[in-house]
C-alpha cells in the first residue's frame, strides 16, 4: 500500500475521480490524504464596501434571504463538523459577517461545542469598532481585519466609500477587546499596491498588528482578472525590503497559508512580522486543510471548485446527521489536487469571491 506525506493510504485517481468510496469515520480526508480541520462558514453574501477587485460599483444580485442559511441550521452544521468530521478551527466569513444580525448567536453557538474549535472571523472592520467586545464575550478567539491601504485617497478609490476611519477604529477596538493577534489582511490593488503595502507594514507595527499580503485571484464578479496584473510575492518582498530588514521567520509554517517574515526593530519602527499569501506564483495547494461552506449551504471543497455539495436541501428535507455528515465526507474526498489558476484550461468559478467566503 502507498502512504501520502500525512501516512493515509493514497488513492489512485483517473478522470480526476476517485476509485472508492470516502471513509465513513475518522478525519475530514480527501483522496491526496489532506484533512481538512479548518471550516470557512460564510455568513451573508452582502458587503456595505464594493471593492474593485471584488464587486461592481452598483453591487450584486444578493441571495434571497430565506436562501441562507438560519442560526439554528448554522449551529447543527457546526456541531457536525466538530463532532463528528474532525473540525479544530472555524472562521466566519461573508461577503461582510458584520451585516448579519445573529452573527454573535453562532459564534456562542461555536464556542459552545466540545471539544471548542478555534473561532475567527474576517471583516473589513466597518461596524467593528461597536461589536468588538460583545464579539470577544460570545466566544470569538480572534479577528482578520481586509485593509488595502492607509492612504484615505486610495481607500476611497479601492472600496468605493470613504470608510477608511471607520475601519481603522475598528482595528482598535478589536485590539482593545483582546481579539489578538489582530491580523489585517491587504489585496493590493495594481496601480498604487507597492506603496500601500510600505504604509501597511509601517502602521500594522506601530500598533501591534499582524499584516498579510494576499496576491490577488480571479474571483472577481466581472472575470475581469489578469495574472500579468496581479503584484507578486517577489515584488512585494523586494519592495518592502527596500524600507524594513526583512529575515525568513524560522517557525515552521505548516499549513497557514502565509510565508513569514520577521520585521527587525528600527528607529522609526518596533519589530514585527508580517506574512506573503503567494497564492498564485506559489500556489500551496499540497497543504490546504480547509472545506467551505457557503451562506447558503453548499459545502466547496477548494475556493475554486466549479462543484458544490447542497447540505440545505439535506437540513430542510429532515435528513439525519449521518446522512449529512455523508454528504459532507463524499464532497471532500473528491476534492481536486489544486486550485488550478496557471494552468491553461483553468476556468474561474462562477460565484466570485463575495458569495464564496474568505
Amino acid at each position: 500500500m502507498t502512504l501520502t506525506s500525512l501516512g493515509l493510504p493514497a488513492v489512485n485517481r483517473s478522470g480526476g475521480a476517485p476509485h472508492a468510496p470516502a471513509p465513513t469515520t475518522g478525519p475530514l480526508v480527501d483522496t491526496y490524504g489532506r484533512i481538512a480541520t479548518d471550516l470557512r462558514v460564510s455568513l451573508t453574501d452582502k458587503c456595505n464596501l464594493r471593492c474593485t477587485y471584488c464587486m461592481p460599483a452598483e453591487g450584486l444580485d444578493w441571495l434571497p434571504g430565506e436562501a441562507l442559511l438560519s442560526a439554528e441550521e448554522l449551529s447543527r452544521l457546526l456541531g457536525i463538523a466538530v463532532t463528528r468530521l474532525g473540525i479544530t478551527s472555524v472562521r466566519f466569513t461573508g461577503g461582510e459577517p458584520l451585516v448579519t444580525r445573529h452573527l454573535e448567536d453562532v459564534v456562542s453557538a461555536a464556542a459552545a461545542l466540545q471539544p471548542r474549535p478555534e473561532i475567527t472571523l474576517t471583516t473589513n472592520g466597518i461596524g467593528l469598532a461597536r461589536r468588538a467586545a460583545g464579539l470577544k464575550q460570545a466566544g470569538l478567539n480572534r479577528i482578520n481585519v481586509s485593509l488595502d491601504s492607509v492612504d484615505a485617497a486610495h481607500f476611497a478609490r479601492i472600496t468605493r466609500r470613504d470608510r477608511l476611519v471607520d475601519v481603522l477604529d475598528g482595528l482598535a477596538a478589536a485590539k482593545a477587546a483582546g481579539l489578538e493577534p489582530v491580523k489585517v489582511n491587504a489585496v493590493l490593488d495594481p496601480v498604487s499596491g507597492l506603496d500601500d503595502a510600505v504604509g501597511l507594514l509601517a502602521y500594522c507595527l506601530d500598533h501591534g498588528y499582524q499584516l498579510r499580503i494576499i496576491e490577488q485571484m480571479p474571483l472577481d464578479a466581472g472575470h475581469t482578472w489578469q495574472r500579468g496584473t496581479v503584484i507578486d510575492a517577489e515584488a512585494i518582498l523586494t519592495t518592502l525590503r527596500r524600507h524594513f530588514d526583512l529575515q525568513p521567520d524560522p517557525s515552521p509554517r505548516g499549513s497557514a497559508p502565509a510565508e513569514l517574515w520577521q520585521v527587525a526593530e528600527s528607529a522609526d519602527h518596533p519589530a514585527g512580522a508580517v506574512g506573503v499569501i503567494a497564492s498564485v506564483s506559489h500556489a500551496f495547494c499540497g497543504a490546504c486543510d480547509r472545506t467551505r461552506l457557503t451562506a447558503d449551504g453548499q459545502i466547496r471543497s477548494c475556493l475554486f471548485s466549479t462543484e458544490e455539495s447542497d447540505l440545505r436541501a439535506l437540513l430542510r428535507g429532515d435528513a439525519d446527521d449521518d446522512a449529512i455528515e455523508a454528504a459532507w465526507r463524499t464532497a471532500m474526498w473528491a476534492k481536486p489536487a489544486g486550485h488550478g489558476i496557471n494552468d491553461p484550461d483553468f476556468v474561474q468559478p462562477v460565484r466570485p469571491m463575495s458569495a464564496i467566503g474568505g
